[in-house]
């Protein structure tokens, strides 16, 4: 019981925090985005360390903010595109450095810090691009990306209640056993509700375009749950980290929009 309170409390919180930072303005989405880019590299960096494998986390996490607050300021129409130039300068270093720590396995630590930036930093840096609409001048339009997570949620909590209840047949056994395809199926039916009643609220792209980014949510969301999972077995932790009680860490939270983000972007900029 008091698991399911913690994780309830948590959970709201979270989400109302995510909610309120995207909505408000955009320097608080830039703070909030700031958050989930430096804590999951700080996360994702610890969680990869062992005996022989020492990413460069104090280098991949500037990369990726430098990355993700690049993009904004372009976005946001304050620089021009060269400002994201200096991260082949990051990239270079991520190489040059390893030369001079004398690790046992040095391309792994490089495939690693890189591993983070790709996965974390660049699908958050693209989120610029959903809520930063350029017209005559650039407007901050943060219902496309609130709609995003609200199908991200309608999926994983669509999933989860009738995976529970209905599940029996197996999704993807050897990498997580309790997901299931009635679960999918289930989640799948509850995005697309969800889709309809936002369609309803921001008409600015049509109800089948918002009907086009369930489809990918559904598909890219449940390959990114699986992929985290997949990361997690292979190094035999459970919860990618413990900063949110009862949910896990960033990873845990975020491992379907890192995936789905991505490709909302590139329809969303193929039907402008």
């Amino acid at each position: 019981m008091n698991n399911l309170l913690t994780r309830t409390f948590t959970g709201a919180l979270f989400a109302l925090v995510l909610i309120g930072g995207i909505w408000f303005s955009r320097e608080s989405f830039l703070i909030i985005s700031l958050a989930i880019v430096s804590l999951g590299l700080w996360e994702f960096y610890s969680v990869c360390k062992n005996e022989t494998i020492f990413p460069q986390k104090i280098l991949g996490i500037a990369s990726g903010v430098y990355l993700l607050a690049s993009n904004f300021s372009f976005a946001s129409g304050l620089t021009g595109p060269k400002i994201i130039l200096p991260i082949i300068g990051f990239i270079f270093l991520i190489f040059v450095f390893e030369l001079y720590r004398k690790k046992t396995q040095p391309f792994t630590n490089i495939a690693i810090t890189l591993l983070g930036i790709l996965w974390i930093a660049l699908p958050v840096s693209l989120m610029n691009y959903i809520v930063l609409t350029p017209t005559q001048e650039i407007s901050y339009t943060p219902w496309i990306l609130l709609g995003f997570f609200f199908l991200i949620w309608a999926n994983d909590t669509g999933a989860y209640l009738f995976g529970i209840t209905l599940g029996k047949h197996r999704l993807f056994e050897r990498v997580s056993p309790k997901k299931s395809w009635e679960g999918s199926i289930g989640g799948a039916f509850v995005t697309f509700g969800v889709a309809y009643m936002i369609s309803h609220f921001y008409t600015e792209i049509s109800f089948f375009d918002w009907l086009i980014v369930s489809v990918i949510v559904i598909i890219c969301g449940t390959f990114g749950d699986l992929v985290e999972s997949l990361f997690k077995r292979s190094i035999n932790i459970k919860d990618s980290g413990n900063i949110l009680p009862g949910h896990g860490g960033i990873l845990d939270r975020f491992d379907s929009a890192f995936l789905a983000a991505p490709c909302v972007f590139m329809y969303l900029e193929l039907i402008k």
